[in-house]
C-alpha cells in the first residue's frame, strides 16, 4: 500500500501511467469489450472488480488530460443511436469534470472506429464494469512546472 494512491491502481497500471507520454492514450473498457484482442502482443491490464467510473477517477487522480487537444476523452457511441449518453458515460463525465475542475466534454467514435483507435493505445485497462458501452480512450497531457 502507498499513501495517497488509490488501491486500485495496480502495479501494472501504475507503471503504464508512470510511462506514458505526452499524447498517448489508454484504453479503459468494460467486460464486454474485446480487450485480448484490442490490445495485441500487449496484456490487458485487468481490475475486474471495479466498475469504468471508479477506474477512471482513479487513473484521473494522477494523470491530466491533453489540454492541447479537443477532445482528450473520447467514449464509444452507441450502436445506432450516437447522440445517446448511458449513464455510465454520464457518470465518467462527471470524474472528467470532477478531476479536471471544469466542463470537458467527451468526443465519440463509431464502435469500429474506437476499436481500431483503441488498438494504438499505449495500454488497455479491462475492467469488470457489466454495462454496455463503458469504453474510453483518454488522452495524457502535461504537467508544467512552475516559472
Amino acid at each position: 500500500m502507498l499513501k495517497l494512491i488509490d488501491p486500485i491502481l495496480t502495479p501494472d497500471l501504475l507503471w503504464a501511467l508512470a510511462a506514458m507520454g505526452h499524447g498517448d492514450e489508454i484504453c479503459i473498457c468494460d467486460a464486454n469489450f474485446p480487450a485480448q484482442t484490442i490490445a495485441g502482443a500487449n496484456e490487458p491490464i485487468r481490475l475486474p472488480a471495479v466498475d469504468t467510473a471508479t477506474a477512471v477517477r482513479a487513473i484521473l487522480s494522477l494523470m491530466p488530460l491533453d489540454g492541447f487537444v479537443e477532445a482528450p476523452a473520447r467514449r464509444m457511441e452507441v450502436v445506432g443511436r450516437p447522440d445517446e449518453i448511458p449513464p455510465v458515460q454520464r457518470e465518467v463525465q462527471a470524474e472528467i469534470d470532477r478531476a479536471e475542475g471544469r466542463a470537458w466534454p467527451m468526443g465519440s467514435l463509431e464502435r469500429f472506429a474506437f476499436y481500431e483507435a483503441a488498438r494504438s493505445a499505449f495500454a488497455v485497462v479491462a475492467t469488470g464494469e457489466a454495462r454496455g458501452y463503458g469504453c474510453f480512450l483518454l488522452r495524457k497531457g502535461v504537467l508544467m512546472a512552475a516559472a
